[in-house]
């Protein structure tokens, strides 16, 4: 027997056999179970999907012999004919080939014909939209109504292209696209009962280059076990891709991170040892960067989908998050014209160094603090003058003070708010204690703990031991309540202001006018 592609082989035959869709599936499964069927029901969504599937599921639903219901038999003659694509009631008809509007009057010239075998004539047809206009009029009175044995599915990526006509006598039903998880899951099953050895990085590659689409993921499957030998691995799938390991993407992100233009270049020319596709390249550090932006707002949302998830939450702290929008947005940008670059390396390289270049100017004041001369730490509670010299001031116990320390230490993201709702405590010699918002303990984790403490001993020039106290008697005012405070006490000014305004009163006086306070914000 000649060798079956898995697209084929592993085509969903029932209801419960598909992924994802169960929006589509329910509704259905409602439908057959309950007696309650349209004349027509129009499938949509992007390729590879499981349109055709489902319309097929349900044309077998229709026909089996062992009756109408959402779990047809498979066995008998009618369910195995389907499957095998020479039901004679069934009569799948592929739109862009007969387009004109003659193809479709003799399509419907049967229609008043009852059913040769099954007890529905079923007309299934894909790409509907490629009709012509006169076509689309050709089918309109059918469709609105057919006779009683008559049932018609259709199916498009493109329902815009519908007339409003069409679409108003039909059940639509949207099918989504599929998740990497999805692709990945039912990726796994089948290489399981295929008894095909395969490495989990090698699936989830083949998941995310699906974009979407089982049909495209069994088909790039079909493909890497031919190249792998009979088993997948991931080195392999990716050079059958023209990927490179996403760990590159990390080290090019920890590069920006730590500004660092060498280390960024140098990890190009790694990248460009594997001939990678730098389009795709961008996009997988696209990806990332819209993972890191999700992470630094919301930690418990990132899953490890990728494996990634401890990278990306380390990128998180280390990155502002300013920093990681504009990185997004000169990248999105440069996804647009890199393909007006002389050469793709050259164009991807520039991306990446507008981003440093554009980069707020506050990094260069990070950069700078490795170099400058350290203050010795007074002892706590006490206050020093400011030397003479650019260096940064020493530390005391006033939240003010704290807060300036903050901005030149160089951390960002999560970290730093980590630090803006702590209060300076205590300073020594080689040791320093905050005092943590007891609302903000769930930031505390022991990798942001340990970059805290090593900004600090670059600050100070010396090793310092951080320690953090979550429930302290007297936490004192964190830089976050402090900027809290003064905003609320610059907007009761701001309300005042209002209140004593001469023309607010006439306006109060003369029109009955009131104030909407919650509108009020201070101009700074």
């Amino acid at each position: 027997m000649s060798y079956q592609v898995l697209a084929r082989k592993w085509r969903p035959h029932l209801f419960s056999e598909l992924v994802g869709q169960e929006h589509v599936q329910r509704a259905l499964i409602h439908a057959l179970d309950n007696d309650r069927l349209h004349h027509a029901y129009l499938f949509t969504g992007t390729r590879g999907v499981g349109k055709t599937t489902i319309a097929r599921i349900l044309a077998r639903a229709l026909n089996c012999e062992a009756g109408v219901s959402s779990t047809p038999c498979g066995s008998c003659s009618s369910c195995t004919e389907i499957d095998e694509g020479r039901f004679v009631d069934l009569i799948e008809v592929d739109a862009a080939s007969r387009t004109k509007v003659e193809d479709t009057r003799e399509l419907l010239e049967n229609v008043q014909y009852a059913p040769t075998r099954g007890r529905y004539k079923v007309y299934l047809i894909d790409e509907v939209h490629m009709l012509s206009g006169h076509s689309f009029n050709a089918l309109l009175k059918t469709l609105e109504e057919p006779p009683p044995h008559v049932k018609f599915l259709l199916a498009t990526t493109d329902p815009q292209k519908l007339p409003v006509t069409i679409l108003s006598r039909c059940l639509q039903f949207n099918l989504k696209s599929l998740s990497i998880g999805q692709i990945s899951g039912q990726l796994t099953a089948i290489l399981g009962k295929e008894q095909v050895n395969a490495e989990d990085g090698a699936v989830r590659q083949l998941a995310f280059a699906a974009d979407g689409s089982m049909r495209d993921a069994l088909s790039l499957l079909d493909q890497a076990i031919g190249f792998g030998g009979g088993e997948l691995r991931e080195a392999e799938v990716r050079t059958m891709l023209g990927t490179i390991d996403r760990d590159a993407v990390y080290r090019l992100l920890q590069a920006l991170a730590a500004t660092d233009a060498a280390a960024l270049l140098t990890e190009v020319g790694k990248a460009d040892e594997y001939a990678p596709d730098y389009a795709a390249l961008l996009a997988d550090l696209l990806s990332v960067l819209q993972r890191i932006a999700l992470a630094q707002q919301l930690p418990d949302a990132i899953d490890d989908t990728f494996g990634d998830r401890d990278a990306v939450l380390q990128l998180a702290g280390d990155i502002a998050p300013e920093d990681v929008q504009l990185y997004y947005q000169i990248g999105l940008l440069g996804r647009r014209d890199l393909s007006l670059a002389p050469d793709a390396r050259g164009g991807f390289e520039m991306i990446l160094l507008r981003m440093l270049a554009f980069r707020p100017a506050a990094g260069a004041t990070d950069r700078a603090v490795d170099t400058r001369a350290r203050t010795q730490p007074p002892a706590a509670g006490k206050t020093v003058d400011k030397p003479k010299q650019a260096a940064p001031a020493a530390a005391t116990t006033a939240a003010g003070d704290w807060r300036d320390i903050i901005e030149q230490l160089g951390i960002g993201g999560i970290t730093r708010e980590l630090a803006l709702n702590c209060a300076l405590h205590e300073v020594t010699d080689t040791v320093v204690v905050l005092n943590l918002d007891k609302t903000h303990v769930h930031l505390l984790n022991k990798s942001r703990s340990d970059q805290i403490g090593a900004a600090l001993g670059k600050y100070y020039g010396r090793s310092i031991k951080l320690k953090v106290l979550k429930d302290a008697p007297a936490p004192g005012e964190s830089p976050a309540r402090q900027q809290v405070r003064e905003a609320d006490e610059r907007r009761q000014q701001a309300i005042e202001s209002i209140e004593a305004d001469e023309n607010i009163k006439a306006m109060q006086d003369t029109f009955g006018a009131t104030v909407s306070y919650e509108t009020i914000r201070p101009r700074d």
